[in-house]
């Protein structure tokens, strides 16, 4: 697994950005000019601990980051995947001590953004502040469809939401109805995201393979029948705000 150059990260999140907000040049700029760390972390392995203080935020370059809180008997739950793109813990800047962990579910890399160049550019750049924080309401829309999935949908429909979540996040053909696209994570962490047994998530992709909607192996997801999928996930992608027209991408704070 290779990084993309630095630019090239720092570019794909502010291509996330521009999906819902307006930027100025100089905004532009400014994001692509955040200093950072790059950081390869192994499958499995925390990088961020629970209640630790940070003084960085973290943008997943390659692989899937998983966000975990876990329960007084140390049983974690997977409260959002991040793909390349996404600032994993971008609150931290406001919030540094760590309310969640985060693991590598993959072999992954992140690059580490220092808290203190963040600030200093929605200092020089207010409107940037705005932007950052519609970032952070989307990242809270999909945790809220995390947990009516957990806590209101079966266990069918709550696996084949998420494989519709995912497929839209990570640019999956989904216009042609039946496609493949990497999924590298496994059974458990399946498990872990939706509320479920190992067994009993077998069991469900099994049902989804026997009706021939998608097949889940090998850390990759083929979706035989795109739209029989979306019926059975009850999924509706407006709370990811990704097919925003240019005309509708918002700006409050006006330039100087």
């Amino acid at each position: 697994m290779h990084a993309l150059p630095y630019s090239q990260n720092l570019q794909r999140f502010l291509d996330r950005l521009s999906l819902r907000s307006i930027l100025t040049k100089e905004e532009r700029q400014a994001i692509l000019s955040l200093p950072g760390h790059a950081k390869q972390v192994e499958a499995n392995v925390d990088f961020v601990a629970l209640g630790e203080t940070v003084a960085h935020s973290c943008l997943v370059v390659a692989g899937l980051i998983g966000r975990f809180d876990q329960n007084t008997n140390g049983i974690r739950q997977i409260t959002a995947i991040h793909i390349p793109g996404d600032v994993a813990d971008l609150h931290s800047v406001v919030q540094p001590q760590a309310t969640s962990a985060l693991q590598a579910l993959s072999v992954a890399t992140v690059l580490q953004i220092p808290h203190a160049a963040l600030r200093l550019a929605t200092a020089q750049h207010p409107a940037l502040a705005e932007i950052l924080w519609r970032d952070c309401m989307v990242d809270a829309a999909i945790l809220s469809q995390w947990v009516v999935n957990v806590g209101r949908r079966e266990a069918k429909v709550r696996i084949a939401h998420l494989l519709c979540e995912m497929a839209s996040r990570l640019g999956a053909p989904t216009a042609a109805n039946a496609f493949s696209f990497p999924f590298m994570v496994t059974q458990v962490q399946l498990a872990d995201a939706t509320g479920l047994t190992g067994v009993h998530v077998n069991r469900v992709l099994k049902t989804l393979r026997e009706d021939g909607l998608a097949d889940v192996r090998r850390r990759e997801v083929t979706v035989h029948d795109w739209e029989a999928l979306v019926a059975a996930g009850e999924f509706d992608p407006n709370y990811l705000q990704a097919d925003i027209r240019p005309d509708e991408r918002l700006r409050i704070v006006q330039p100087a």
